[in-house]
C-alpha cells in the first residue's frame, strides 16, 4: 500500500500530537510528586500512558490494514502497568493480543506505537501473541503468567482480551492453581535470597527485598488464583485483612511508592536499591526533620523500615493463613495447647473467645508460651486480640511472678523460636512489658556498623545469647558455652541482653549511663533484688568497655588488664560481660565482628580474668624476667661503650615490648635501630618455621598513619597479614612485627619484596598514594 504525501503528513502530526501530550502530562504529574500521593501519582501516571496507547490506537494509520473485524486484537497492559502502578522510570509492559493470527503488518504497529514512547525516554516492553500463542507459553512458563494476573484491557477489542482471561482461569487457575502458588511461594523466597531482608538491610531493595513491593504483589497473585478476587480492596472485603489492617497497608506502599519516585527521579532512571548516598538527599527532599535526637535520615529510614516491616509481616501473615508458609520438615506438631482456652486450629495458635482473655489475662502472655512450646505462631486474629486486650499488661501484671517466669523462658529459649520476640513487639506486648521500648522502636543508626534498627538489634542480642546454651554441632567445646555454663545467675545475662541499648531512646545522654539508669528501674519494678538489679544495670553501662579497650588499647601491656580488672572487680561479672559483648558484636554486624576482633576480645578477657583470679601481684614476677633479660642483652655487647648505649635505650623501651620480646629479638632489634640512621624505615624478613609464613619487623620513624601505610603496602603487593604487633618506644621510633603468608610467586619473591620495599619508601616520602 503506498500512502499519499497528506497521509503521512497526517501520520506524522498524530506521533507528534500523541507524545507530546503524554511528555506534557508527565511532566506536570512529577512537578506535583510530594502534593499528589503515592497511589494517586502511579494510577494517573498509568492513564496518561493509557491516553496517548488510546489516540495511538484511533488515528493509527497501520490499523485498517490489519482488518479488525476479520482478526481483532487488542493492546493490553501487563505487570505494574496492569495494575495501575507506574512510577515515574518504571518499565511499561504490553501485551498486543490478535484472536487469530499474527499479520504481517503488526511490526508496523508497533513502529507506530512503542517507537514514540521509547523515543520519549520510557523502557517499553512488548510481547506480540494470539490467544493460542498466550496459553501455551503461560502452560509452560509461569514467568509469562504472572504479568497477565495483572492484565488491563487498554484499547481494542474487549471480547479477545475477555476470551484470553477466561482461557486463563479455566485452562491455568482452575486446574493449577496449587502448582502456580507453590512456584510464586518459591519463587518469593529465592528472591528474599538472593536481595536479603529489606526491613533490616542498610541499603534497602525497595522492590525485591523482603519486605518490599513484590511481597504485597506475591500476596495479590495469591489471591487471584486461589480466591479469584480483582481488586486490591478485595483482601479487606474476603476477611484476609481488617479494614486498618488495609488502611496500614495502603499507607506503607504509599510511602514506598513515594521514596520509589523520587529515588527514580533523582537518578533519571529505573532504580530500586536505595545505596547511601541518595538516602540523606531524600531525607532532606522529603522533608524529614530532626527527631528526638535523630538526625532527619534516621528519622527517614525509620519510618522506611517501619512500612516494610509491616509488609513483612503482613506477606507472612497470609502466607501462613493461606497454607503456603515455608515448610520446616518438622515432625506432626502437637495439636493439644496446656490451657483450654487456647486451641490449635489449622496449624496456628487461637484464643477460644475473646472473652476467656477478660476471665484470665494471664493468656496473652501464656499464648506466647504456647507458640515457643510448640513451635506454632499466633493466628492473625490473635494477634488483633493481644494488641487489643494489651491494657491488662499494666505494672502489676508485668511484675507479677507467672509472667515474669514465662517472659524469661522465652527470652532463654529465642534462638529456638526466631521471631517470637519480634512477634511480641509487633503486637505492642513487649512495649506493654517494658515500657522504654517504645523509644527504640525501629530507631536506626546511621553508621557502618549497626545493620538492624535499636529494637531488632537487641532482640538480636537475646537470640545470640540463646544460642550459647545451646550444644549445637562444634559449639560443645567453644569457650562461650563454657563460660555460659559456668554463669550462676543466666538469667541476668538475658535481661542485660535485651536492655543493653535501651537508653539509644534519649539521646540527650550518654546511651549506657542513661540504660543502666534504665535498666535498673525496669528490674526493680519486676520485683527483682537490689542485688540482680544492680548487676543488669552494670552490664549495661559497661557493655562496651572490653570492646573498646581491645580495639584502642595495648592489650598486650600488663596495665590494660589491670585497668579492666579494677574496673570490673569480680570473675562471675567479668564473664558475663564478656558474653554480653559477643552477643552485641556479633548481632551488630559484620563489621563489628570478625575472625580479627574476636581474637583481640577473647585475649583480652583471658588476660583480665588471669589478673582477676592472680591477682595484681603477680607482675613482680614479670619484672624478674625483664630484670633477666637487661642482663642477657648487655652480657652480648662486650663494648662497654655499646653497654651503655643500650642501657639508655632500654629506658625508651615500653614495658609491654620488653615483657613480651624475647632477650634475642631485643638484641636484633637494637641492632636495627642502631643501623636506621637518616633512612625512613629498615626492615627484616624471617622465614616462619613451616615456610608457609614470613616474619617481617619494620623499624622506623614513628609518624602518623605508618601503621596503616605498611598494611596498605602488603595489600598492594598481594601480601596477606595473618597478625600483626606494633610498639612506639619513648625516643619516637616505631616498631612493627607482622606475620604474613609470603607472595604467591616463589620463585620471584625477593623481587617481590624488592617492590615492596619500594612502595613502603615511596609511601612514606609522599610520593605514592596509598588511598589512589
Amino acid at each position: 500500500m503506498i500512502r499519499s504525501a497528506d497521509a503521512v503528513e497526517k501520520k506524522k502530526g498524530t506521533d507528534t500530537q500523541a507524545s507530546a501530550m503524554l511528555v506534557r502530562q508527565r511532566k506536570t504529574l512529577i512537578d506535583r510528586i510530594g502534593e499528589i500521593q503515592g497511589p494517586e501519582f502511579l494510577t494517573q501516571h498509568a492513564r496518561a500512558i493509557d491516553d496517548y496507547l488510546r489516540m495511538r490506537f484511533e488515528k493509527s494509520m497501520v490499523g485498517p490494514s490489519l482488518r479488525i473485524e476479520t482478526n481483532p486484537y487488542a493492546i493490553i497492559a501487563l505487570g505494574g502497568y496492569g495494575r495501575q502502578e507506574q512510577c515515574v522510570h518504571s518499565d511499561v509492559d504490553l501485551l498486543f493480543l490478535f484472536e487469530k493470527q499474527i499479520p504481517e503488518q503488526a511490526e508496523h504497529l508497533i513502529q507506530e506505537t512503542v517507537y514514540p514512547l521509547w523515543d520519549i525516554g520510557l523502557e517499553v516492553g512488548y510481547a506480540i501473541r494470539t490467544i493460542k500463542e498466550t496459553l501455551v507459553m503461560c502452560r509452560k512458563d509461569f514467568e509469562v503468567l504472572t504479568p497477565l494476573l495483572d492484565a488491563r484491557l487498554v484499547c481494542g477489542m474487549s471480547p479477545v482480551f475477555m476470551k484470553l482471561m477466561d482461557g486463563i482461569k479455566a485452562k491455568l487457575l482452575s486446574k493449577n492453581s496449587d502448582e502456580i502458588i507453590r512456584w510464586l511461594v518459591e519463587t518469593n523466597q529465592e528472591r528474599h535470597h538472593r536481595f536479603g531482608d529489606s526491613t533490616n538491610l542498610l541499603e534497602p531493595n525497595l522492590k525485591e527485598g523482603q519486605g518490599g513491593l513484590r511481597d504485597y504483589h506475591t500476596m495479590l497473585w495469591i489471591a487471584r488464583v486461589k480466591f479469584d478476587l480483582t481488586q486490591p480492596r478485595d483482601l479487606e472485603y474476603s476477611g484476609s485483612l481488617s479494614h486498618r489492617e488495609y488502611e496500614s497497608l495502603i499507607k506503607a506502599l504509599s510511602f514506598i511508592w513515594d521514596v520509589r519516585n523520587r529515588l527514580h527521579l533523582m537518578e533519571g532512571r529505573k532504580m530500586d536499591q536505595l545505596i547511601f548516598e541518595n538516602q540523606i538527599k531524600l531525607s532532606n527532599r522529603m522533608g524529614f526533620r530532626k527527631v528526638n535526637g535523630q538526625e532527619p535520615v534516621e528519622v527517614f529510614l525509620s519510618t522506611l523500615h517501619t512500612q516494610m516491616e509491616y509488609i513483612k509481616e503482613q506477606h507472612l501473615i497470609f502466607l501462613h493463613e493461606s497454607g503456603y508458609a515455608k515448610k520446616t520438615g518438622r515432625k506432626k506438631r502437637e495439636t493439644r495447647t496446656r490451657h483450654a482456652d487456647i486451641i490449635v486450629k489449622n496449624d496456628t495458635l487461637h484464643f477460644s473467645c475473646s472473652e476467656a482473655i477478660l476471665r484470665s489475662p494471664l493468656l496473652l502472655i501464656q499464648i506466647f508460651e504456647e507458640s515457643l512450646r510448640l513451635k506454632i505462631p499466633l493466628e492473625r486474629e490473635s494477634r488483633r486480640l493481644v494488641e487489643e486486650f494489651g491494657f491488662f499488661c499494666d505494672e502489676p501484671f508485668s511484675a507479677s511472678p507467672p509472667v515474669i517466669r514465662i517472659f524469661e523462658s522465652i527470652l532463654r529459649e529465642s534462638a529456638t523460636a526466631v521471631g517470637l520476640l519480634k512477634e511480641m513487639l509487633n503486637t505492642g506486648f513487649l512495649i506493654r512489658l517494658i515500657p522504654g521500648f517504645s523509644r527504640i522502636v525501629n530507631r536506626i543508626q546511621y553508621d557502618a556498623y549497626h545493620l538492624y534498627p535499636v529494637d531488632l538489634h537487641l532482640l538480636r542480642t537475646v537470640e545470640a545469647m540463646s544460642r550459647f546454651g545451646i550444644p549445637e554441632d562444634g559449639q560443645e567445646d567453644s569457650i562461650y558455652r563454657k563460660i555460659f555454663l559456668e554463669v550462676k545467675n543466666q538469667k541476668v545475662l538475658f535481661w542485660a541482653a535485651l536492655l543493653h541499648d535501651i537508653g539509644k531512646g534519649d539521646p540527650a545522654a550518654d546511651h549506657s549511663e542513661r540504660g543502666a539508669e534504665i535498666a535498673r528501674a525496669v528490674m526493680a519494678s519486676k520485683g527483682f533484688s537490689p542485688e540482680t538489679a544492680e548487676t543488669v544495670s552494670f552490664l549495661v553501662k559497661e557493655h562496651l568497655l572490653l570492646m573498646k579497650t581491645a580495639t584502642r588499647r595495648d592489650i598486650q601491656d600488663e596495665e590494660t588488664a589491670i585497668f579492666c580488672a579494677r574496673r570490673i572487680e569480680d570473675v562471675e561479672r567479668l564473664k558475663m560481660l564478656y558474653l554480653l559483648t559477643v552477643a552485641d558484636s556479633t548481632a551488630t554486624g559484620p563489621k563489628a565482628w570478625s575472625s580479627w576482633t574476636e581474637a583481640l576480645l577473647r585475649d583480652l578477657f583471658l588476660k583480665t580474668l588471669q589478673v582477676l583470679e592472680k591477682g595484681e601481684l603477680a607482675t613482680r614476677e614479670v619484672r624478674d624476667r625483664v630484670e633477666t633479660k637487661k642482663v642477657f642483652v648487655l652480657k652480648s655487647l662486650t663494648d662497654p661503650s655499646r653497654q651503655k648505649w643500650m642501657e639508655s635505650l632500654f629506658q625508651a623501651m615500653p614495658p609491654r615490648y620488653l615483657i613480651y620480646t624475647p632477650a634475642q629479638e631485643i638484641l636484633e632489634h637494637a641492632n636495627m635501630f642502631r643501623r636506621l640512621g637518616k633512612d625512613l624505615f629498615n626492615w627484616k624478613i624471617i622465614k616462619g618455621k613451616d615456610s608457609s609464613t614470613r616474619s617481617v619487623v619494620v623499624c622506623a620513624k614513628d609518624r602518623s598513619g605508618l601503621f596503616s601505610k605498611i598494611a596498605g603496602v602488603f595489600t598492594l603487593n598481594g601480601i596477606d597479614i595473618l597478625d600483626a604487633q606494633a610498639y612506639t618506644w619513648k625516643n619516637e621510633i616505631a616498631l612493627d612485627i607482622f606475620v604474613v603468608k609470603p607472595p604467591s610467586d616463589v620463585i620471584f619473591e625477593k623481587e617481590r619484596w624488592e617492590l615492596a620495599r619500594t612502595h613502603l619508601n615511596a609511601a612514606l616520602s609522599g610520593e605514592l598514594d596509598l588511598s589512589k
